[in-house]
């Protein structure tokens, strides 16, 4: 049975935003978790449905391979039947529930249905997550074609090496927090149709390490990182589009008081080309010839993505004919081969003549093979 579109099992466009994705998902998780409909393969399978959809459009790069290549791309797509039971989905996703938990542990559904097996607490959290940095990565289209690398300076957060990310002068120089006496989350209860709901989150106060920083270290000034400048290099695979980007995970701010770093976003932007208009993995190249040329034939040497190469005119080519060089175009992503080159030709016509030329034309004209009769 064929794969269902993904935005269309999450009911969003495929412009939806991360925030909407979620929405959507939970709203189906909802509706269609095996517990809530016993017995009913149908809802099921809609359940599993909607978590593979969802575990592929909340990823950026996944996301953006599907919108180019549609399930195909995914390399079979992704396998949700390793999962034991509907709890092992919802501890992969539990961040759409913001870490909550019912009755103190195990996933979402545990309390709501009565389900055992827990997956237990989240691990507790360390320090505050880097943020995200954003580059724009200015691409001509013999880089696309091929693949590049390219290095990249920016400034960011990086670890402080004098406490190594921790933000204390020495071991000794912590004490407990009074907020949450030293778990490092807080718990927050309240009451809903389906029971008590027990919320919990890493405690601010600590950024859920259970302990506060009394002597600072005096190179980061307690902060776990300082600010540097840094070089890159950002390996591009053959085939990227315009307005396409990749992560690099873990390359960009680094947390604070030890908090994972953020992510890179390399966003590519494709220059214009002198030459030729890019068609998806295919490039297009206008050739303009002669008359003479195009009637009787000839060797003309074009340029390519890879330097100049020669093509054959057949005699009587009309203008407008495409010929095809084939897989001098654009390298597929995340697979072989390439695009064409495709050459469209067109008859030059002057627009001024000589006395000779013209008396040339005029007899030419008059020729059997040549006279055009109006129809």
């Amino acid at each position: 049975m064929a794969k269902r579109d993904y935005y269309e099992v999450l009911g969003v466009s495929k412009t939806a935003s991360a925030d909407e994705l979620k929405k959507a998902y939970r709203k189906l998780a909802m509706q269609y978790h095996p517990d809530r409909n016993p017995d009913d393969k149908d809802a099921e399978l809609k359940f599993k449905e909607a978590a593979e959809a969802y575990e592929v459009l909340n990823d950026s790069q996944k996301r953006a391979k599907y919108d180019r290549f549609g399930h195909q791309g995914m390399q079979g797509g992704q396998d949700f039947h390793g999962f034991s039971n509907a709890n092992d989905i919802f501890s992969h996703f539990s961040d759409i529930f913001g870490g909550g938990s019912f009755g103190g542990g195990g996933s979402i559904f545990d309390d709501i249905f009565g389900g055992g097996g827990g997956q237990g607490r989240r691990q507790r959290a360390s320090g505050t997550p880097g943020q995200d940095l954003k580059v724009t990565l200015k691409l001509t289209l013999e880089e696309i074609a091929a693949g590049t690398t390219k290095k990249v300076k920016l400034k960011k957060h990086t670890k402080c090496s004098t406490c190594n990310g921790t933000g204390a002068k020495d071991t000794a120089s912590y004490k407990t927090c009074s907020v949450c006496s030293g778990a490092g989350e807080v718990k927050q209860v309240s009451r809903s149709m389906f029971g008590q709901f027990v919320n919990i989150a890493p405690c601010t106060n600590c950024s859920g390490t259970g302990k506060v920083i009394i002597s600072p270290c005096l190179t980061c000034k307690g902060d776990g990182r300082v600010n540097e400048e840094s070089t890159i290099k950002i390996n591009i695979p053959a085939g990227v589009s315009d307005n396409s980007y990749m992560t690099l995970r873990g390359e960009g701010n680094a947390g604070k008081n030890g908090g994972p770093a953020g992510d890179i976003i390399a966003i590519f932007r494709e220059l214009p080309h002198e030459y030729f208009i890019r068609d998806e993995d295919n490039i297009i190249y206008e050739l303009s010839i002669s008359y003479p040329e195009a009637v009787l034939g000839t060797d003309v040497e074009i340029p390519t993505l890879n330097g100049r190469a020669k093509l054959k005119i057949e005699a009587g080519t009309e203008s407008g004919k495409f010929l095809k060089m084939r897989e001098k175009g654009i390298q597929h992503l995340n697979r072989h081969g390439a695009g064409d080159q495709l050459v469209k030709i067109n008859i030059h016509v002057p627009r001024k003549v000589n006395s000779k030329e013209k008396e040339l034309l005029k007899e030419l004209d008059k020729q059997p093979n040549i006279k055009v009769e109006a129809k």
